[in-house]
């Protein structure tokens, strides 16, 4: 299956959305031990986004790299861009607002090349739509990225269906994965198409916000201590962690999501990762669906 994709992130990409949100914000040499651990579980994709931490996390991670380049050979880099947001960074910003110009993405992302502190991006990504710019507009900097060299792949995130198979039109079919929010509390990409696009194209969609930012272990919320009912069952006969247990459900679409794993603690990298290798059998897949829903099949 894999042979097949346009392009494969694996089963699993490291998320740094929040790698900077600790009590001591890490150092580059703490970075490098998180990156060994992702290695060690197998993971071997890295995402991240120009807006990451107040636009400051590219820049942490280029000093990881910088500290030990052999990571970069080992590791697959993922950024995002097109959301400027009142900030040093944005000053020209009064209010939130998304740019997916292509003027605005090359520049972007040849500030990301320089902050990764490498000389090519391996997927770029069009982190929202952007309702205010023409797909044409936006087709032609992703296309300059393309054929400068800059970028290997180029995808989107958060694309409906209709946004996607637009840009991708114009781009001759170069998209290759669109990131969408799934978990069992948010399953639209199964409804609205957008798992099936990705597998009418041999796209694989990315899975970001695999536990519902946290509302699968929310200790007051009925639905979530419903379903943990059934991910307590199911970890026991697999022998995994609860999170696992989501992220293999995940993986058992047909689309095969990439899981985006977000978290700061090495021992929910390792225990994690292990949801790939489960071998899920149908009646469990339903099992999370029908107690994520809180009622049986239609």
């Amino acid at each position: 299956m894999a042979d097949e994709y346009l392009f494969d992130t694996g089963d699993f990409a490291y998320g740094t959305w929040r790698i900077l949100d600790e009590e001591i914000e890490p150092v580059a040499a703490d970075l490098v031990d998180r990156f060994e651990v992702c290695l060690e579980a197998g993971i071997r994709t890295l995402d991240t986004a120009e807006i990451y931490g107040d636009y400051r996390v590219e820049a942490e991670l280029g000093e990881a790299i910088k500290l030990r380049p052999d990571l970069r050979e080992k590791m697959t880099i993922v950024t995002k861009a097109g959301i400027d947001v009142p900030s040093e960074e944005k000053s020209h910003a009064s209010i939130p607002q998304y740019n997916a110009t292509g003027e605005n993405l090359v520049k972007c992302a040849e500030k990301s090349l320089s902050l990764l502190q490498t000389e090519v991006i391996d997927l770029f990504l069009v982190h929202r739509p952007d309702w205010s710019t023409h797909p044409e507009d936006t087709a032609s900097g992703l296309q300059k990225l393309l054929d400068g060299g800059k970028v290997k792949n180029v995808g989107v995130s958060n694309y409906t269906i209709h946004q996607f198979e637009t840009l991708d039109r114009i781009l001759g079919g170069k998209l290759v994965t669109n990131q969408v929010e799934f978990s069992p509390f948010h399953m639209d990409p199964i409804y609205d198409g957008t798992f099936d696009q990705c597998l009418q194209k041999k796209v694989r969609p990315m899975a970001w916000s695999p536990l519902a930012k946290g509302r699968v272990f929310a200790e007051e919320d009925e639905d979530a201590i419903r379903l943990r009912e059934c991910l307590k069952v199911l970890a026991d006969k697999y022998e995994v962690t609860m999170d696992a247990v989501v992220y293999g459900w995940i993986l058992n679409h047909p689309a095969k999501p990439t899981v985006i794993l977000g978290t700061n603690k090495e021992s929910r990298i390792r225990n994690g990762a292990a949801g790939g290798a489960i071998p899920f059998a149908r009646e469990d897949w339903f099992a999370v669906w029908q107690a994520a829903k809180g009622h049986s099949i239609p």
